[in-house]
Parts: C-alpha cells; structure tokens; sequence
C-alpha cells in the first residue's frame, strides 16, 4: 500500500455527522489522555506546602474557584474557540504557527525557498483574506521581513516552545503514573508504601517505553474506553460527594472566592498558583494533535464531556474535603482519600491504565514534534520508523524514546513526590501556552489581517492570566521548576547549533556553486568519458551545479551518460500533494543530459525511503522528457537563471502518466507507445522485460524517443549515488564563540546523527561519497 497516498486521503477529513462523532469519540484517548489526569495530584500539589486547609473552607473553596475559571478561560475559551481555528491547513502545534508566520511574512530561515513552492496548493489554501493595503499588519509584516534579529528571535520563540513541549514529554509520564500509583498509600503504612511507590511506578515506566515500537496502533482501540470510562469514574464520583457532602458547593464558583481566598493567603496562595496550573495540563495536546482529527471534533468532545466531568470531579473533590479538616497528613489530601473506600481499587486499576494512556499521548507528540523539527532543518536526523501504513502520523524514534524512558525513571527516583514533579511539569505547560499566546497574536495581524488592535487585547488577557502562572511556576525554580528549564536548553541549544551550522553549510554551496558557463564551456561530453549508468548526485541547492560535481570531473576522467541533480527539500506547510511532489528540469542543453528533480516534501509528510522512490524519480524525469517535447499537459515555470522547471507528479497519483513496468515474458515484438529493454538481475540471472509504458496523447517525437530509451538504457546499466561527505570548519578569523559552535557542537550533532532516510536504503555498493572541508 502506497502510504503516502493514505496520508493525502487521511487529510481530507469527511464533516458528516457520522464522520464527527466517531473522531470525537477517538480523540478522547489520543487528545485529552493527559488532560482528564489531572485530577490525580491538582490538590495534593496545591496544599502540598504553600497553603493550609482550614476549618473556614475558604482555601478549598479558592482553589475550586481558580480551578473552574481556570479550565473555562484557557481549555475552552482560548483553545477551542479562537486557537483551535489558526490551523495550517488542517495541522495544529507550535510549528503549524510558525510556518503560518513563514508563509505570510517570509520570515522564514529555510535557506532553499522557491517561488515555485508558493505555487502548491496546500501554501494558498488556509482561507487568510486579502490584505489591506492600509492596514496596520502590512508596516509589521515589512518590519519583520526587513530584520533577520527579529526573524531569528520568533524562531527562537517557537523553539522554546518546542523544547517546552519535549521537556513535558519527560515529565508528564512521570507525575501521572506516579500520582495513579500513590492510591496504594491508603491500603498500607507510610513506611511500607514509601518502598513500594517508586519501583512499582519506575516498572510501569519501563514497560510503557518498551511498549512504543509496536505503534499506538497495536493498543490504540483501547484508548478511547480507557479515557471514557475514567471520566465518566470520575464525574460519577463527583456527583455523589456533592450530593451526599456538600450540595452548596457550586456557591464557590463565583470569581469572589478567588479573592478571598488571595486575600487570606496572600504569599502563599500565590505561589500555590503553580499547582492549580497543573489542571490544565495537556490543554495544548488539543491544538497539537488538531492534524489526527477536525476542528469540530475536538470541540464537541471537550465542551459534551471532558469540560463537564472534569468540573464535577473537582467540585466533589473540594465537597468531600469541606467537610473533612482533620487530615492526618498532608499527603491525604489527594484523589484517592474523596473516592468511596467500597470501589477505591477499581478506581485504581481505572487510573493507572489512564495514567498510560496520557502519557502515551505526550510520548506519541514528542516523536511527532521532534519529526516536525528535522524536516525543518532544526533538529538532526534522527531514525524514524513509521508503525502504521494506514493511520497517519503514528512514528517511532529509538533514540529519543530510551532517552525519555532514562530522564522520566530518573526524575521518579529523584524526585519521589507529585509536589516537584508538579512544580516541574507545570512550568513547561505554560511556558507553551505562553509561546503560543505570542505567535497567536502574531497569527491574528500577518494571516487573519485583524486590528492590531484586536491582538493586542489577545495577549494581554490571555497573556496577564498565564504570567501570573508562570510567576507562580518560576518561582519554585529550586524545588523542581530548574528541571523543564534545564532539559529546555539543552534541547534549544542543539537546535539551534543544528541550524545555524545547516544553514552556513548551504551557503557555502550557494557561494561555491559551479556556473552554467563553466558546464557550457566543456561540451556536451563535459571533457570526460561518459559510461553507461545513471549518476545521482544529492544536493541542498535548487539551483546552479554543487561543488561536489566539478570536484569530482575534476579529479576523474569519467562520468554517467544520464546525471540527476536531485534536491530532497522541505517547504513550510504540513503535506504536499503527491500531484505536485517533484520540480525536474534540464541543467544545460538537451543533448548534456543533465537534469534536476528537486523533491518537496511538508513538514509532516511521510519521506519515501525504498525502491518506490527511485521509480518516481526515473518516471517524473520520463514524463518531463515528454513533456517537454510536447509543450502540453503540464505547465512550465521560469527557475533560476540555468533551467525551466516542470511539477511532476508521483506515478501513483498521475494514472494517465508514464510508468515503468516490468514482467518476466521474453518478447521482441514491438508494441506501440511503449518502449522496451531487457534487464538482467543479479545474482539470480532473470531476464525481465522493463518498459515506459506512454500514454496516447500527447504523441512524442523521434527525439524524445530516443532520450527515453537512453534513459532506459542507463536506468539498466545501475544507478551510482554520489553523496557529499562534508567536513565544516568555521575559517579563519571567526570569532572563538563561532568556532566552538561549528569545530566541536555542529561537528559532534553532525558525527552522531543518522544519515538521510533515503540514503539509508541504498546498497552500499552503489554510493560514492565525495569529501569536501567547508570553510564557513
């Protein structure tokens, strides 16, 4: 099965009511797993140290206060009803923002951006109005395309934010199975569940994290249950604490406990702000994982289910507890001490697989993030292993997962209680909300051409609200806070030297590229022999003839009858349609055979890496063969100053196209439009027929014949990948920072990275690599 095929048709998402319900129904156990956990340890978090509970109710009743309007201001009025509509084409998360942001204001930092890839559909389709010549986000948008120290700063912001959501990626594991795993502190002394607590929850842990390369897939149909199941637990238990402790409960809801409760506690309530922060935990997950389902969708299965259960859970927790002052100790106050003793374990079991199912989101959008940031240049390449061929966006990273499984084992063993884990995970939460505010009010000026104006009130009320969070949160900076931020400059510090070390790479190609006069000058036969064969030379330039090649002619007397530049490059959208993946065009005249096929791929899109691949390139440079010659069908672009470049299709998504088959049966009998060779396959001595099959029309001439059956011809003799092995040095006279950043960071990242997911495929007999030192 073409997989990238079913990630295009997964895209296009059916808004039947069927259709609806059933995505809301699975986007319970994908999106608000982390979400609907967090009942576990909000209150054990927030009167952990900083606040009493006392015989007035008035802290209680506060902390519900701040909880409810908490949950109704971020989750619903934020999320759902204005951020959840900024999607990229269908793609939510940090970077859809930010490559919304690239489009509209050419902000930016991919070095090989094309005019071409403004032409695809996915880049103009995001229904942003015209802009107003007079309006105020013209001046703002000119401002940013004009200073690259603010274009490197609103990278620098959205990285932030990504980093932020890998350091929850470590954390969220960690306090939700630690805190679903803490009901044991009811059956046993604190002594005995002291040196129960920490192993039972590290052995979770480690098989939840051995479980990831199956793929969500394996156990993704009981995700949903899980979380449905929980929620309905827990609304359930909630309605039987009000009824039976507290009916005047919901009196607290009202935004004057919230000043009373400040009031009192002064200091302290503050700073216990970094607990009540923990209950909107996983709220961006709804924005992030926005590409696995619709708008719709999310919304309805957040205000019908997730929004009232999670409101009654805390309000029976705060009815249980207002009548309930003499706590033996602190860690009494918690979840499991307001659930009724009669169903307590099964509320247990319930939990914990609940608990795995929210970390299994986070964990899920990690691996997703982190993809989004290697194909944008911002992250080394790493392995990725896709585990489902039907359902989109379902990847693995080996490297990242053990390195997730090591950091969550040791902040459980280090830690050992919610307080800090809960101080910790929630100032990575808000610190994206932050992030997200930021390029959201950004998004309203540049893509929606709002009122400045109308941004400006976005920022400042949903901005006020999360820095008194996030004051709260980094405050605690010593009691576990130091951990996301830590992790967070790590991962932001090879990030950045990943890029900025790519970038003075590319142009270092762009300034060494070898002209179009010097390849005129030496003839249709370049100076060399040219052998039979195929030469495909990989290249970051969309333009101009790479280094690597005359290093090569230079050095080496022969060369391949057919040479393929080709360019595996990232555009700023989520997918690229199969119909318009390649950009090929000759470099020189025709009689040179040299082409260029520069292959886009989006930031979320499924890469090619086996023998598929190769067909699709060898049919797109058949069909511009044609093409070509004809002048119809398909139509041309002016690019650059050496070439004209042509949108090919892949050859599953163009059924009227050529396409290169292949059989067993031995016949010489010449078939009409079609043209045939025999290939013999090693080591097994099969002789197969290998044909273009041509369409009707347009018919082709002699010429294009005869190109295409050298094509043939070479495409049997083998193909040969000459690939750049490249050695970066800063030169001399850089500056000691900029040395350390290239001669030993981006030296180090470039050494331990994985090489390219296609160059992984290719028999290692058939690659050449060319050494080249980059003076950067």
């Amino acid at each position: 099965m073409d997989l990238e095929s079913v990630i295009y048709k997964n895209s296009i998402k059916d808004e039947s009511w069927k259709t609806v319900l059933t995505l809301a129904y699975q986007s319970l156990g994908v999106v608000y797993g982390d979400l609907s956990t967090s009942p576990l340890y909000v209150y054990k978090s927030t009167f952990a140290e900083d606040i009493q509970h006392s015989e007035t109710n008035e802290e209680i009743y506060g902390v519900l206060s701040f909880v409810f309007w908490t949950l109704t201001l971020i989750p619903l009025l934020k999320y759902v009803f204005i951020v959840l509509r900024a999607d990229d084409n269908g793609e939510g998360g940090t970077f859809a923002l930010y490559s919304l942001l690239c489009r509209h204001a050419q902000v930016g930092l991919l070095p090989n951006v094309q005019l071409a890839d403004e032409e695809l559909t996915e880049y103009t389709k995001d229904g942003t109005v015209p802009i107003d010549k007079m309006n105020v986000g013209l001046g703002l948008k000119s401002v940013l395309e004009k200073h690259k120290v603010l274009q490197r700063v609103l990278l620098v912001l959205a990285l932030i934010g990504t980093c932020m959501v890998i350091g929850d990626g470590v954390l969220t594991p960690a306090i939700s199975v630690f805190s679903a795993v803490s009901g044991l502190e009811l059956s046993m002394s604190k002594e005995q569940h002291r040196y129960v607590e920490v192993p039972v929850a590290c052995v979770i842990l480690v098989f939840l994290f051995a479980l990831q390369h199956y793929g969500t897939h394996r156990v993704g149909f009981l995700f949903a249950p899980v979380v449905m199941t929980w929620l309905l637990c827990i609304s359930c238990i909630g309605v039987y604490n009000i009824l039976h402790w507290n009916p005047h409960v919901y009196e607290a809801l009202s935004p004057f406990y919230m000043f009373k409760f400040l009031k009192k506690t002064q200091r302290g309530g503050w700073m216990s702000l970094g607990g009540i922060l923990l209950c909107i935990t996983g709220s961006e997950a709804m924005f992030a994982d926005l590409g696995h389902f619709s708008q719709l969708s999310i919304k309805i299965a957040f205000t019908c289910l997730v929004y009232p259960s999670l409101i009654l859970a805390y309000m029976g927790q705060a009815a249980y507890l207002s009548k309930h002052h003499t706590i033996e100790s602190d860690y009494r106050i918690g979840f499991y001490v307001s659930v009724p003793e009669k169903i307590r374990w099964p509320v247990l079991a319930i939990a914990i697989l609940q608990a795995v199912v929210g970390s299994q989101a986070i964990i899920t959008g990690t691996f997703s993030i982190i993809k989004q940031c290697s194909a944008m240049g911002c992250f080394p390449k790493v392995k990725i292993i896709h585990t489902s061929s039907k359902v989109h966006g379902q990847i693995y990273i080996p490297e990242i997962n053990w390195c997730l499984m090591l950091l969550c084992l040791a902040i459980t063993v280090g830690f050992r209680d919610t307080k800090r884990m809960g101080n910790a995970s929630g100032l990575a939460v808000i610190t994206v909300m932050l992030v997200t505010t930021c390029l959201m009010s950004l998004v309203i000026v540049l893509c929606w051409h709002k009122s400045i104006f109308l941004a400006i009130c976005f920022i400042f009320f949903f901005g006020s609200i999360e820095a008194l969070y996030f004051s709260a949160s980094v405050i605690k900076f010593l009691d576990g806070a130091w951990v996301p931020i830590v992790l967070s400059l790590i991962f932001l510090i090879v990030m950045y030297v990943w890029h900025y070390g790519t970038l003075k790479k590319y142009e270092f190609d762009v300034q060494n590229k070898v002209s179009i006069n010097w390849l005129l000058g030496l003839g249709p036969t370049l100076g060399i022999v040219r052998v039979r064969g195929i030469g495909l030379i990989h290249t970051e330039l969309v333009s101009g003839i790479p280094a690597i090649f005359s290093h090569f002619v230079t050095n080496l007397p022969a060369f391949h009858q057919v040479v393929i530049f080709l360019c595996i490059k990232s555009v700023p959208v989520p997918h690229v349609r199969p119909e318009e993946r390649f950009l090929v065009g000759r470099v020189g005249p025709k009689e040179y055979r040299l082409y260029r096929c520069i292959a886009r791929y989006g930031y979320r899109d499924f890469h090619k890496d086996d023998i598929e691949f190769e067909k699709d390139l060898i049919c797109s440079i058949a069909e511009f063969i044609c093409s070509d010659t004809s002048e119809c069908g398909l139509g041309f672009e002016n690019f650059g100053d050496d070439t004209k470049m042509t949108v090919v299709g892949t050859s599953a998504s163009n059924s009227e196209g050529i396409r290169m088959c292949e059989d067993d049966q031995d016949n010489n009998s010449e078939i009409e439009d079609t043209l045939e060779l025999r290939v013999v396959k090693s080591p097994e001595i099969v002789k197969k027929r290998v044909r273009f099959v041509v369409p009707d029309s347009p018919q082709i001439d002699l010429g294009a014949r005869e190109e295409l059956q050298e094509l043939m011809q070479a495409r049997e003799a083998g193909m040969a990948f000459i690939m750049g092995h490249s050695y970066v040095k800063a030169k001399r006279g850089s500056s000691w920072i900029k040395k350390v950043v290239i001669n030993y960071g981006y030296d180090f990242l470039r050494r331990n990275s994985r090489a390219s997911t296609y160059a992984l495929s290719i028999p290692h007999a058939s690659i050449l690599e060319v050494g080249m030192i980059y003076h950067v």
